[in-house]
């Protein structure tokens, strides 16, 4: 039974380090990133189990005027822009990281490992001092 409470100590671990590491890239790109306003120019409709979701497509400037698109990486349903909407953004200077400046946008995935990890952490760790102690 030992080994399961183990197991659940090091996933959780695992998934807090990544956590961490998302919390620190986000962390630098709100740092040394370029805020602007993107606009909403396409909503994609994307097939789900409870029938279609809207992912919306963004375009933006950057400071040299090249222009860039992005789709989300979230869908939902309503659509939860409208084309023609502005929404802030904040991207890396080589554009390859580009994030939605809102707590969801900036900080999902980090909550997301967080949710996760800490059940994990508190049953197996939990357990791993309750025999030691």
């Amino acid at each position: 039974m030992e080994p399961i409470y183990i197991g659940m100590l090091i996933i959780a671990l695992i998934l807090i380090y990544f956590a961490i590491k998302n919390y620190n890239t986000t962390k630098n790109l709100i740092t040394n990133g370029v805020k602007t306003q993107a606009t909403v120019i396409d909503l994609i409709k994307v097939k789900s189990d409870d029938g279609y979701n809207y992912k919306p497509v963004f375009e933006y400037n950057d400071k040299a005027k090249n222009i860039f698109t992005f789709k989300s990486e979230i869908s939902s349903s309503p659509a939860p822009y409208a084309i023609g909407d502005n929404v802030s953004i904040i991207y890396s200077t080589d554009n390859k990281n580009r994030k939605i400046v809102s707590f969801w946008g900036l900080y999902r995935w980090t909550l997301i490992l967080l949710s996760i990890a800490s059940p994990l952490l508190i049953i197996g760790g939990g357990y791993l001092l309750y025999t030691r102690g």
